[in-house]
């Protein structure tokens, strides 16, 4: 197990006391390019994507193996888990989003919006009435690398509902070059959501009140290629994957600080059996660092 040294950078004084372990571990490497991570508290692993090499690996935390948690996949992208303990899939090969039940067998979620194809649904998350967020830019059929290559059948990028009762799917933002990570914040009273495209690359936040989204202003911006996954922790403050590492955000938008990593980062999750073990997916590699900060309790 390779070790890099965790190196934080202050950039305001609310990032003073945020930090964790001298050394952070990369805990499997040889991926092309790695995203979705999701951890299960009552197995001890993580799962998470490698995209191009379409499978899903899972790494134990009781042994520190990684194997195939799923191959061929779909293409999976981005992860999450459900309130019930369920893995929620975003499958760009697949066009769609599904769950994987605890006997293993597999729900489709959404695959369809007024009869046409989704492009290819990247992020997920999922609200405490169960109602399913999730993105879908044309990453996956921009090319056959993460995908399968086609023409956008919806004819945009955009955010979209699965409403929990009836399965039905909705447009709730269509004003996105490419939407890609996104996350509610402690109370679900806003969403951040990445538009990984826009120049500069940027988070927007939208507030939430029944099921719809109003406002949209710019969170914060990126001064490290672009912006991917995103999580909020404990604290309420907001994290981002970029080209440098993690950019930390106060809850109004102030970039704090950063967590320097090696690689082009694309998502992170929290773990472990406290929250807080941070976990990384960044180019070819997954990294762990035990911090100071948790990830919110679900």
């Amino acid at each position: 197990m390779d070790m890099v040294k965790a190196r934080f950078e202050v950039l305001d004084e609310r990032f003073a006391r945020v930090n964790g372990d001298e050394w952070m571990q990369r805990l499997h490497t040889g991926c092309r390019w790695t995203e979705g991570p999701a951890y299960f508290p009552a197995g001890r692993y993580l799962v998470f994507s490698d995209i191009p090499n379409d499978r899903v690996l899972r790494w134990d935390e009781t042994t520190g193996a990684v194997g195939v948690f799923r191959e061929p996949a779909g293409f999976h992208n981005g992860h999450t888990v459900d309130r019930q303990g369920r893995l929620v899939s975003c499958e760009q090969g697949n066009r769609r989003v599904t769950r994987t039940e605890h006997d293993g067998t597999t729900t489709v979620l959404a695959e369809t919006y007024q009869g046409k194809k989704f492009n290819s649904p990247n992020d997920v998350v999922v609200a405490s009435d169960g109602a399913i967020w999730f993105t879908d830019p044309s990453y996956g059929i921009d090319s056959d690398y993460e995908g399968h290559q086609a023409e956008s059948e919806i004819g945009g990028c955009h955010v979209y509902r699965a409403d929990p009762v009836d399965g039905s799917v909705r447009i709730v933002a269509d004003d996105f070059s490419r939407p890609n990570g996104l996350a509610f914040s402690l109370d679900e009273s806003r969403l951040h959501i990445v538009d990984t495209r826009q120049k500069p690359s940027h988070i927007r936040v939208f507030e939430v009140k029944d099921g719809t989204l109003s406002g949209g202003a710019i969170f914060a911006t990126c001064d490290a290629g672009g912006f991917d996954g995103v999580r909020v922790d404990a604290a309420g403050r907001v994290w981002a994957a970029a080209h440098d590492g993690l950019h930390c955000f106060a809850p109004d938008g102030t970039r704090i600080g950063k967590l320097l990593v090696p690689e082009v980062c694309s998502n992170l999750t929290f773990g472990g059996p406290r929250r807080n073990d941070l976990f990384i997916t960044a180019s070819s590699s997954v990294y762990t660092l035990r911090v100071n900060f948790s990830g919110p309790r679900v």
